[in-house]
């Protein structure tokens, strides 16, 4: 059986077993991660995506990817050139287990973008005033 999962603007077909190289996630090596955005598993087609259906994969190592090098070169009046380089950061993953159903009540942490903001800790709520002290301080 294999999946259509999407993570990082991709959309990848797995099955476990697989070794994936996907865009970096907040993950260290060795943690399991759940890919929660699944667009078919076996013959279940999603509309967009498979309700409950999830992947579990575990994170092997960060690395980097093969250089992009680009050049420009400006010819008209002036030369220049200008050589830049890029190294994509990459998660390496295996994929475990495909998840049909009740991919929503594991207890596996979902697979984020590193550069995803994550949601800052609640602030605990400011205790309200009392009618009477409110009208207190109206007074004053």
């Amino acid at each position: 059986m294999f999946a259509v999962l999407k993570t990082g603007g991709k959309q990848y077909r797995v099955q476990a077993g697989d070794v994936l190289r996907v865009e970096k996630l907040n993950a260290e090596a060795g943690d399991k991660v759940q890919f929660n955005e699944v667009l078919m598993i076996g013959a279940t087609v999603g509309a967009p995506l498979v309700a409950g259906a999830a992947v579990q994969a575990e994170v092997i190592d960060t690395i980097k990817a093969d250089k992009v090098i680009t050049y420009v070169k400006r010819r008209r009046k002036h030369s220049s050139q200008r050589t830049r380089g890029h190294r994509q950061q990459l998660t390496l993953v295996r994929i475990t287990e495909l998840l049909e159903k009740g991919g929503d009540k594991t207890d596996v942490k979902a697979a984020v973008g590193a550069r995803t903001k994550l949601a800052p800790a609640a602030k605990p709520a400011k205790a309200k005033k009392s009618e009477a002290e409110a009208s207190a301080e109206d007074a004053n």
